[in-house]
């Protein structure tokens, strides 16, 4: 588990096909290498990896076809940056929000507008995905927690304050670029729980009856 916190901004520096899948090399930048064990989770732009060899200066990891079919790592190349964070301890400060690293789909940026000393990003989201999204909610972009300013039927927007700008791969980014995006994990499993099934295939979606069994809706009102 993750927070979306990013701590460092790392570089990919090389990629070596392994029998349809890949293995990922990735330069640490500051991050400290010597707090990495193998078999450690690392999520690379939001993506969970497991650390498989160390060396002083970074890291490899392998990608299955599942992430790379999923994800953006598939679309990246040698010298690329990416954000990277170590996995949540006991002892972490939760200043983000829950991040599983389970990547959920594939955004891109739709426009860049200049706000004060911010920039606000308007982002694609993939179809499925948008009911999952809410006003002044949180959804990880790239492994960056942020809250959500604005929200469509296909899209959100986001407003990146100066100091995540310099610290993460946000600041160089234009439209047209690709992100990844998990959304709030409680959204996804509060609609498991109350449907018990997929809400999208669950005739008639979230009503007051689904509430009522779920426990959340107490007694009737009758109307005159």
């Amino acid at each position: 588990m993750f927070t979306g916190i990013v701590q460092a901004v790392g570089r990919i520096t090389a990629i070596e096909p392994r029998g349809g899948d890949q293995r990922l090399s990735v330069a640490t930048g500051t991050l400290p290498v010597e707090d990495l064990a193998l078999g450690d989770s690392v999520a690379v732009s939001g993506v969970c990896l497991t650390v498989i060899s160390r060396s002083a200066h970074g890291f490899a990891a392998d990608v299955s076809r599942e992430t790379l079919a999923r994800t953006i790592i598939g679309r990246l190349r040698p010298g690329d940056p990416v954000n990277l964070e170590l996995a949540l301890t006991p002892s972490s400060r939760l200043g983000g929000h829950i991040v599983s690293g389970h990547v959920d789909g594939i955004g891109a940026i739709a426009g860049r507008t200049e706000d004060a000393r911010s920039v606000r990003f308007r982002i694609t989201v993939p179809a499925g995905l948008a009911k999952y999204v809410a006003e002044k909610g949180s959804i990880c972009v790239d492994g960056i927690s942020l809250t959500v300013n604005a929200v469509g039927a296909d899209w959100c927007e986001v407003n990146i304050v100066p100091h995540t700008l310099a610290v993460t791969t946000l600041g160089s980014a234009m439209p047209g670029r690709e992100v990844n995006l998990e959304v709030d994990l409680l959204a996804r499993y509060l609609e498991r729980l109350l449907t018990g099934t997929d809400a999208a295939a669950a005739p008639g979606g979230l009503t007051h009856a689904t509430l009522t069994r779920a426990g959340f809706v107490q007694g009737t009102h009758e109307h005159d």
